[in-house]
C-alpha cells in the first residue's frame, strides 16, 4: 500500500467505476455532479484509496444499477 493510503495495485471497484464512467462519456467532474458525490471522492475511488465509505461507493455504483455488498473473503 502507498503511504498516503492508496492501493498501488488495481482497485476492482475503482476500475469498474472508471471504465463505466468513460463508457458513459463522463468526466470525473460530470460523474461527481450527476451522482451527488464530491469530485475528490470520485478521484480517490478511481485511484484505489483503500479506506472509502461503503455508502458512497454504493452511491457511485448506483449510477450503473450496481451495489457492493459485504461478503466472505475466499
Amino acid at each position: 500500500m502507498h503511504p498516503n493510503g492508496y492501493n498501488s495495485g488495481m482497485s476492482t471497484i475503482g476500475d469498474f467505476i472508471k471504465t463505466k464512467r468513460k463508457e458513459a462519456h463522463l468526466t470525473q467532474e460530470e460523474f461527481a455532479i450527476r451522482s451527488g458525490l464530491g469530485l475528490r471522492f470520485v478521484r480517490e475511488l478511481e485511484q484505489g484509496k483503500e479506506t472509502v465509505r461503503l455508502d458512497k461507493v454504493n452511491q457511485a455504483l448506483a449510477m450503473f444499477e450496481m451495489q457492493a455488498v459485504p461478503g466472505k473473503k475466499e
